[in-house]
């Protein structure tokens, strides 16, 4: 965070909800330098204040971005970037060094967080590092959920822009949390 007092206060709340984990309240910065895996969980109009921030702590590790470009209030509800999507964006700021994945996206944020039941989706992620994929498939698996790999980071416009469409079915069809399964593939792939 970049407010050490809110920091200090979600690592609270969180490790309350996994006590087994560790769980520090950062600045940013802090965070992103002591972590292995840097998951970006953001607003994507926050992308080029806060990533010139932790450019050098995400040198050489897995940046997993989970942002996503919307605009509420009227017509078009994905937006992406000029470098055509946040994850591409983030990649451009932080440099080739930083493991840029696109994951998570289409996830609902209350899903990640409950720790009580499976999540029924698949794991759809893009990413030109092979071996920081199978970082980002392993955390996916972690949460039981089964790993699709989508191409190169530039294929993470359209991953990022499902979001907006679950949005829609989600206020449609009044749904906490609609998701993405792929038909036809079986068993976990990629890895």
């Amino acid at each position: 965070s970049r407010d050490a007092r809110r920091a200090a206060a979600k690592a609270g709340e969180l490790a309350a909800q996994a006590p087994a984990a560790r769980v520090q309240g950062l600045s940013n910065r802090d965070a992103a330098a002591a972590a292995d895996v840097v998951v970006l969980a953001l607003p994507a109009a926050g992308l080029r204040q806060t990533l010139p921030e932790v450019k050098d702590g995400c040198r050489g590790k897995v940046v997993v971005s989970t942002v996503v470009p919307l605009t509420f209030g009227g017509g078009r509800l994905f937006t992406p970037p000029a470098q055509g999507s946040a994850a591409e964006e983030a990649q451009e700021i932080l440099g080739a060094e930083a493991r840029v994945v696109a994951a998570f996206h289409h996830i609902a944020a209350h899903e990640l967080s409950a720790a009580d039941h499976a999540i029924d989706c698949d794991l759809l992620l893009c990413g030109g590092d092979a071996e920081a994929r199978t970082t980002v498939e392993g955390l996916g698996a972690d949460l039981g959920l089964r790993a699709v790999e989508v191409g190169a980071l530039t294929n993470a416009g359209p991953l990022e822009g499902i979001t907006a469409v679950l949005a829609t079915i989600n206020r449609r069809y009044k749904l906490k949390g609609s998701g993405i399964k792929i038909t036809g593939l079986g068993e976990p792939h990629g890895r």
